[in-house]
């Protein structure tokens, strides 16, 4: 599953996480961090869709 950034179009997929912020690939959305924000524009994580 992708979640994309409703404000820069940035994604996070689940199957590939973000290593460059410590998230194992295999990371499901719901685990990710409540503080996580988006690494282009800081969106925080609700600004997000499923994709």
């Amino acid at each position: 599953m992708k979640y994309v950034c409703e404000l820069c179009g940035w994604s996070y997929d689940e199957a590939e996480g973000y290593p460059e912020g410590d998230i194992v690939p295999g990371t499901k959305w719901e685990d990710v961090p409540e503080d996580f924000v988006c690494p282009v524009c800081m969106a925080n994580k609700d600004q997000f869709y499923k994709d």
